[in-house]
This record gives structure tokens, C-alpha cells and sequence, in this order.
């Protein structure tokens, strides 16, 4: 894990969300010309990840993964090199079993020579799955062994590779993964939908038999939550790639999907078509303030303080003596929230000075809302979020 990589959380962009199986050289080339050209890349979104459905389902003589000749004519190292010549990072993907989620070579017992071949081809991330995993799981020690073979191989080829673990949550990877990899899944497949329950996705605490699929953003957080402790610098909770601009939620609930992913610290790959993006998505991937939040240099991912009902109040400490609060209402109707500084500060108490004057700023209305003292009360959206910095402390430690 200490590969130098991953110091604050990776961001990128991935072809799953949005693209599934159905990618081809073209669309990741054009797809990397946006996020160079766009400002994304200026913002912090420097990998461009191939996720599954690259490959050959063959290897060659000497055992060498191949690509698909029809998608990728010219193999991946050429795109690579056009990826890295627009200032960009290239991922690839596989799995830790025998076949890929959606059924192709992958990489169980192949380590050494997939890692370097990956080397070879310049790739500067792996996102590395666990299906068809032959049973090398149900415990912590099968995971960690598995997984681990992997961040060896990876290490050995002496080319910096962000380790990426996708192992949906099982064995508890928030306990093992922090020593080789530089972020773990901490639930199944996030799902383009803000609150539905679904069977697909039958856990709803934190430590899950059956990860499943299917998993809406709520579902997500209330999981999450009880692990952001485990993330450091170098090694993250990820909470699964995003959905915003997919069109399943409205715009209040991508706000509290892309709220809670900055500011637990998730990872923030963007599963979107980028080469269409509409002032509405623009409005949240782009917004220099919330992810400043996510890369700031504490890097403090925010506790939840409460729950009441449909309302969850977040706070996390920020770099330079200042306060990331999170107003949450997961209702069906608007609310007013309030949080009060023994709320905020509940970890620092008795240190907490409740008269203190506090200027308070609203990140995703980008202005200052002015100077409070013992508490905030504000309205919240249903279905939404209000995302605050405080410009100071109110601790005297």
C-alpha cells in the first residue's frame, strides 16, 4: 500500500457506469479528449479507466493477456500512450477468480505475468474485482491472500500502479486491505437510484454476507458510515464509482450522493458520459469547493454525529482549524435542521465554547451565510443535503 499513490482519494472516470460492456478504443479515446479539454482534468479527474469487456477471452502461447482485436484494433498500449499524452492516467481491470464479472479472462494464478503486462503497457491503475473467485473467500485470511498476490505482483514490477480492491464489502476489507491496496469496496454494485430498497441488495448494515448489486446511494451511506474510521492517507473506503448525470436521481439527490462520497473520502470516479455533460452535472462534478473537501489535506473523513428519523448530521475536521458539516434529510418533504455546536464538536467536548461567532459557508451555493454562535438551523430539501464549512473551531484544544 505505501506505493506513494493515493495520498488524497483517486478521481478519474470509468466506462462501466454508464457504457457496461459496450466499449471500444473510439469511445474511451473521445472520452479522454473531454476530460482533458473540459476542465475535469484541471479539477483532479486524471484516470481513465477500462473497466471490463477489453479482453480476448484467450491467452497466447506464452499465457499473455490480449485485448479484443475487434474493440481495440491496435491493442492498449497505444491508447495508453494517447491517454498519457493528453496529460491523463490510464486504468485497466480484472478480477481476482478465474473469469471477469462479465465473463471474461481474468487473473486468479496469473498475477506475475498480468502485472507485467500491464507494466508494459503503461497502465497507471487496476481496479480488480472478485468474481469467479473459486471459493477463496468467507474469511478475512482467504480475501487478504488472494488480494494480496495481487499487490505483490503489482509491486514487482517496479511501475507505480494504483491498487484498486473491488471486493464488495465480503471479509470486511476495511481490516485487511489497508496494508495492500490503496482503496477497497465497502458494498456490492451502487445502483442509479437514491433510496429504493431492492433484493438485489439484501444487507443494510455494514458487515454484509450477500453484497449483491443493485444498491441504492442510501442504502450505501448507512453502510459506510460505521467504517470511515478505517480510511488514511494511502488507503480508502470506496464507496463505488458515481452515477451522477445517468439520469436516475434528481439534482437535489446527486447532490447528497456526491456530498457523502467527497466528504467520507470515497474515491470520486465518474461513471457519466463526459463528452455530453449538461449544466446540471456540471453544477456538481465541477464544483471546486466540495471537492476540495474530498482532497483536503487533514484527510479527516466526516463522522455521522446522529441519526433522527430521516435527518443525519455529518462533521469532520478540515485542514487550517475548519469544519466540514453535513445537514442530511433522507425524507420525502422539506425540513429545518438544526445542529448545534456540542453536536459538531460532540468529540472535543467539554472543549467546546458554545458563544463562539462562527462564519459559516454554504459549498454548494459557492457564499458565506453568515457568522452563527451556539447553533444552525437551515432548511434541507427532501431528498437532499446542506453542505457547510466552518471557518473556524469552536474547540479550544
Amino acid at each position: 500500500a505505501n506505493n506513494g499513490l493515493a495520498i488524497t482519494p483517486q478521481m478519474g472516470w470509468n466506462t462501466w457506469n454508464k457504457y457496461g460492456c459496450n466499449v471500444d478504443e473510439q469511445l474511451i479515446l473521445d472520452a479522454a479528449k473531454a476530460i482533458a479539454s473540459s476542465g475535469l482534468k484541471d479539477l483532479g479527474y486524471n484516470y481513465v479507466i477500462i473497466d471490463d469487456c477489453w479482453q480476448k477471452n484467450e491467452r497466447e502461447s506464452s499465457k499473455t493477456l490480449l485485448a479484443d482485436p475487434t474493440k481495440f484494433p491496435r491493442g492498449i498500449k497505444p491508447l495508453v500512450d494517447d491517454i498519457h499524452n493528453l496529460g491523463l492516467k490510464a486504468g485497466i481491470y480484472s478480477s481476482a477468480g478465474t473469469l471477469t464479472c462479465g465473463g471474461h479472462i481474468a487473473s486468479l494464478g496469473y498475477e506475475d505475468i498480468d502485472a507485467k503486462t500491464w507494466a508494459k503497457w503503461g497502465i497507471d491503475y487496476l481496479k480488480y474485482d472478485n468474481c469467479y473467485n473459486q471459493g477463496q473467500s468467507g474469511t478475512p485470511k482467504l480475501s487478504y491472500d488472494r488480494y494480496k498476490a495481487m499487490g505483490n505482483a503489482l509491486n514487482k514490477t517496479g511501475r507505480p500502479m494504483l491498487y484498486s480492491l473491488c471486493n464488495w464489502g465480503e471479509d470486511g476489507p476495511w481490516n485487511f486491505a489497508s496494508t495492500i491496496s490503496n482503496s477497497w469496496r465497502i458494498s456490492g454494485d451502487v445502483y442509479d437510484n437514491f433510496n429504493r430498497p431492492d433484493p438485489a441488495c439484501p444487507c443494510t448494515t455494514y458487515d454484509c454476507v450477500l453484497a449483491g448489486f443493485r444498491c441504492s446511494v442510501m442504502n450505501i451511506i448507512n453502510k459506510a458510515v460505521a467504517v470511515s474510521q478505517k480510511a488514511r492517507s494511502g488507503g480508502w473506503n470506496d464507496l463505488d464509482m458515481l452515477e451522477v448525470g445517468n439520469g436516475g436521481m434528481n439534482q437535489e439527490e446527486y447532490r447528497v450522493h456526491y456530498t457523502i462520497w467527497a466528504a467520507l473520502k470515497s474515491p470520486l470516479i465518474l461513471g457519466n458520459d463526459v463528452t455530453n455533460i449538461t449544466n446540471t452535472t456540471k453544477e456538481i462534478i465541477m464544483n471546486k469547493e466540495v471537492i476540495a473537501v474530498n482532497q483536503d489535506s487533514s484527510f479527516s473523513p466526516a463522522n455521522r454525529i446522529w441519526v433522527k428519523g430521516d435527518q443525519q448530521l455529518f462533521s469532520g475536521n478540515l485542514a487550517n482549524n475548519t469544519q466540514v458539516v453535513i445537514l442530511l434529510n433522507a425524507g420525502d418533504s422539506a425540513a429545518k435542521m438544526t445542529a448545534t455546536w456540542d453536536d459538531i464538536w460532540v468529540y472535543n467536548l467539554p472543549n467546546v465554547d458554545s458563544s463562539r461567532s462562527i462564519e459559516v459557508r454554504d459549498l454548494w451555493k459557492q457564499k458565506s451565510l453568515g457568522n452563527f454562535s451556539n447553533h444552525i438551523t437551515l432548511d434541507v430539501p427532501a431528498h437532499g443535503v446542506r453542505l457547510l464549512k466552518f471557518m473556524d473551531s469552536a474547540t479550544s484544544s
